[in-house]
């Protein structure tokens, strides 16, 4: 795939977005876990031999989205850790939608409503701009059958 004229390694964006909870698999007395989610599973990622996947696990978690406004945190990240935040912003056990996940995240967390608050409109602007690129409307991000081809459309030759 690519986006104003960057290829997009969707290699590192699948296998991203598959290890991107890695770090809650670590044992509870692994001294990573006090990096916090996400830099845990970057610096653990990095440790095996991976550290082409840190960047997206690091920048995956939905706090990321608070701690500084949209087009600055859009200016500090590639289009391959965008994209794993968004799938990680979209998916439980099935892909669900923006106000599904967030109302789950809020359950589980009252005490930050809002910090979710804002997280929420930042991965709705996210949502907008992967959607754009991918020539699909929120509602069919659930349709896996579009992906390939869409690959293939915004990337001639890429791999099938």
């Amino acid at each position: 795939m690519s986006h104003a004229g960057h290829p997009v390694d969707t290699l590192l964006v699948e296998t991203a977005a598959l290890l991107h909870d890695v770090d809650k698999a670590l044992p509870r007395d692994d001294p990573l876990r006090a990096l916090g989610h996400g830099h845990a599973g970057a610096r653990w990622l990095e440790q095996q031999g991976h550290p082409e996947l840190a960047p997206a696990v690091d920048t995956h978690p939905v706090g990321r989205l608070v701690g500084q406004p949209y087009a600055a945190w859009v200016a500090t990240t590639t289009l391959e850790q965008r994209l794993v935040a968004y799938a990680d912003k979209r998916a439980q056990q099935r892909v669900v939608s923006l106000d599904a996940r967030f109302a789950r995240w809020l359950r589980k967390h009252p005490e930050a409503r809002r910090d979710l608050a804002l997280a929420r409109d930042r991965a709705a602007e996210l949502e907008a701009e992967v959607c754009a690129l991918a020539g699909i409307t929120p509602d069919q991000v659930g349709r896996v059958r579009w992906a390939r081809a869409t690959i293939r459309r915004v990337s001639p030759g890429a791999a099938s």
